[in-house]
């Protein structure tokens, strides 16, 4: 029963940091975060997708895909990805809030989602998509945790490349990789 309810305040307290440093960091510098968020974003800013809304369709897949392979994360992980999405959606009114530079945004929203994605990773659940994904590479190969992530979201990063600004494909990167730095920590494994 401990378990159960430290997961819960994990996928809770995860999730709303996870809202918050998209929403008060990332979205108001149109920067991107990797993975299956970072597409969210994308859809985001050129057709105005709701963000949580788009991420919850783009995991499905992948939830699918970790029930096959992790049979035990799939309801957790179905949990924080219908959370986080909550709180992206619910909380787009700080996107105003913290005018600060893009270099400060980039490292103190990497930093805000690292360590809510940690902290669910932590306890076995996550926002759904490639952090899962991520997860379930670093248990079956010898890739570190903040590794596959980097290169999960890296990929998305490049594929984003096309659509974005240097100047704010460059601080994309610095924020993915501070999420992934900061999640490995919090994470730790």
């Amino acid at each position: 029963m401990i378990v159960i309810i430290q997961t819960l305040l994990a996928t809770i307290i995860g999730s709303l940091l996870v809202g918050i440093g998209v929403n008060g960091f990332l979205v108001p510098h149109h920067l991107i975060d990797g993975g299956i968020l970072g597409i969210a974003l994308i859809l985001h800013y050129f057709y105005e997708f709701q963000t949580g809304i788009t991420m919850v369709a783009l995991s499905l897949p992948i939830c699918i895909f970790s029930a096959m392979h992790q049979r035990g994360y799939f309801f957790t992980n179905i949990q924080g990805l219908l959370a986080s999405s909550f709180f992206i959606d619910l909380l787009a009114p700080l996107r105003n809030q913290f005018l600060i530079s893009q270099f400060a945004s980039a490292l103190i929203g990497g930093a805000i989602i690292g360590t809510g994605v940690g902290l669910m990773l932590r306890y076995n659940t996550s926002t759904g998509g490639t952090d899962l994904l991520a997860k379930i590479i670093s248990r079956v190969t010898p890739i570190n945790l903040a590794l596959a992530i980097i290169i999960l979201d890296g990929l998305i990063i490049l594929a984003g490349f096309a659509v974005l600004e240097v100047d704010n494909f460059l601080y994309s990167c610095m924020a993915i990789c501070t999420v992934g730095l900061v999640t490995a920590l919090i994470e730790g494994n």
